[in-house]
């Protein structure tokens, strides 16, 4: 556990980690210059964009990994076997909450979209279509993830939060980083429909 800098969140993770991670540099927020005028509306976008792209993504990356992925996908894909970070949140729940629920997420699935992209530069290298979403996805979550600093640091002062990544696959067979990868996908698919669904709902 430590001070894990903003820009870290930023980099392919390559091993997992627990930490804080620090938004900006300094003793608390700046004042001024941080938030584009239109940031709520461009997050919104983001997560709408990330949500209707995500099914497509995981059903790419299953095509791309062949047997027995294509037919065993509800056996081999089951997300219970991943850590991914919890979204307790709904409706009603608090805007902060849910902002800081959201920068989990999305600092947890830019460091798993690092791993799975890694692997599959390593083993399906001409797979240029799910190569071309995976780095897609993953500047769009980055994006996000500079939005909800911006949200965070402007609207709630907030400067740490807790983070957790997931595991490596550095090390494993080919099989193993296969199903981890397709395992954190489904979990995602699942996750960014309730971020989609909660969002437009939360006052500003």
């Amino acid at each position: 556990t430590g001070v894990v800098p903003f820009v870290a969140l930023l980099l392919l993770q390559r091993r997992p980690v627990a930490g804080r991670a620090l938004l900006v540099t300094g003793p608390g927020c700046p004042g001024h210059g941080l938030c584009r005028s239109n940031v709520q509306e461009q997050t919104r976008r983001q997560v709408a964009l990330l949500n209707a792209t995500a099914q497509d993504l995981f059903s790419l990356y299953l095509k791309c990994q062949g047997e027995p992925f294509s037919s065993e996908s509800d056996k081999l894909c089951n997300p219970s076997g991943v850590f991914f970070p919890a979204f307790r949140v709904n409706r009603t729940s608090e805007r902060k909450e849910v902002m800081v629920a959201m920068y989990k997420l999305f600092a947890f699935l830019n460091a798993s979209l690092g791993n799975i992209t890694r692997d599959q530069e390593e083993l399906n290298p001409t797979a240029k279509e799910l190569l071309d979403r995976l780095h897609n996805t993953t500047k769009t979550t980055r994006g996000l993830i500079s939005n909800l600093t911006c949200l965070l640091c402007k609207n709630y002062n907030i400067f740490q939060v807790d983070v957790s990544y997931g595991e490596s696959s550095k090390g494993k067979s080919a099989f193993k980083k296969k199903q981890q990868g397709c395992q954190v996908l489904r979990k995602y698919v699942q996750v960014i429909a309730q971020v989609a669904r909660i969002l437009p709902h939360l006052s500003p």
